[in-house]
């Protein structure tokens, strides 16, 4: 049987002699982040910025904290994510960008700048080998993300609609994946245009190499399904984003498809991996608005181990009662499943994510969780 991995806690409580920002850079320090060598190296921090409206999103406050740490070990810091496939504020790097300063992610405010892993029109992307993939054998993973050489995840841990549960290997899989990587993860089949918003401006046609986008008699595209190849650039490059995906996956290979892009991420250089169980909230920051807490705040884990680190986390919210007033009260929930993210999302199985990344070797469910 594997060896626990150690996952590090520390709660919320402060004292006259240390505030949250200290007890998180004691806590990684505590949990082994000091013995990554870091000099002069370029240093990604993944996070996400949330969804302008969205007020669940991880303050500027832990991103300064972690950023702090790293120059002070030597290394080069820049925040990271990359670009959605849904529209909103975050679907090309101009707007991504906007989106993060105005939920207070500025040079000013955290000490290092943020780069949008997969450029301008979420087209910049690396293919990545699954080594043992069973869904995905070449991943799409944002160029900037791969370009660095230690990966850090910096993940609130909260709900999720889809996964069922959003914690650091969903913020690390399909975080890092591209525009087209996320379509890969969310989609079974191919993009689609919605004849109504398009406008005949051919912009699919001139980026495609494959000449799927087909034009009829009104100037109107269609894609062609058996000449499209999935890459996702015609979404990136629709000015009305008129071409959209299915998020048709189902919940298990979803869940499947983020192990496999998670390890594609982490595999052959030095990763760390941090979540905050704070503002539980049900959905995923993408949203723009967030709802009651589904579970009340517990505090900030570290650990090497992103598996470990996600079943500690989701240990300690499901032992939480649900919060009065949020949407596990509402008449239908169902929590005598004893479990807060199925109660949420009762057709979502998020054990699965985990349960996969074993298999990959991403790290092991089994933890002995060390408190500070």
């Amino acid at each position: 049987m594997a060896e626990k991995a150690k996952v590090y806690f520390a709660d919320f409580r402060t004292t006259l002699h240390e505030n949250l920002p200290q007890k998180l850079a004691r806590l990684m320090m505590t949990a082994g982040f000091g013995e990554i060598d870091m000099e002069d190296k370029f240093v990604a921090i993944k996070m996400h910025f949330g969804e302008p409206g969205n007020l669940a999103f991880l303050r500027p406050n832990w991103a300064k904290a972690v950023a702090d740490l790293v120059k002070s070990q030597g290394g080069k810091p820049f925040l990271t994510d990359c670009n959605t496939l849904y529209v909103g504020g975050r679907k090309n790097a101009l707007d991504h960008l906007d989106s993060a300063y105005l939920n207070g992610f500025s040079p000013f405010s955290t000490g290092c700048h943020v780069v949008i892993g997969d450029g301008l029109k979420g087209t910049d992307e690396a293919l990545v080998p699954v080594e043992g993939g069973e869904y995905v054998q070449e991943a799409k993973i944002g160029q900037a993300v791969m370009d660095a050489d230690v990966f850090v995840s910096l993940t609130h841990f909260k709900g999720h609609e889809q996964a069922g549960m959003g914690g650091a290997l969903k913020n690390i899989g399909m975080g890092c994946g591209s525009r087209a990587g996320k379509m890969e993860q969310h989609n079974a089949g191919k993009p689609f245009v919605k004849q109504k918003y398009c406008v005949g401006c051919r912009a699919c046609a001139s980026i495609c190499a494959h000449g799927a986008p087909q034009f009829g008699p009104d100037g109107k595209a269609a894609i062609d399904t058996d000449k499209c190849v999935g890459c996702g650039r015609c979404l990136a490059v629709c000015p009305k984003d008129a071409i959209q995906c299915l998020f048709d996956e189902a919940p298990e290979i979803l869940n499947y498809k983020i192990a496999e892009y998670t390890k594609a991420v982490v595999d052959g250089r030095p990763c760390f991996h941090v979540s905050l169980v704070v503002d539980v909230s049900p959905n995923c920051d993408c949203h723009s608005e967030n709802d009651v807490p589904i579970a009340a705040d517990v505090g900030m884990f570290a650990s090497s181990d992103p598996v470990a680190l996600d079943q500690a986390c989701a240990d300690a919210v499901v032992a939480q009662p649900p919060m009065p007033g949020s949407l596990l009260c509402d008449q239908g929930a169902d929590c005598s499943c004893g479990d807060l993210f199925k109660a949420a999302h009762p057709d979502t199985h998020w054990q699965t994510c985990l349960e996969h990344a074993e298999k990959l070797g991403l790290g092991t469910r089994r933890y002995e969780l060390i408190k500070i």
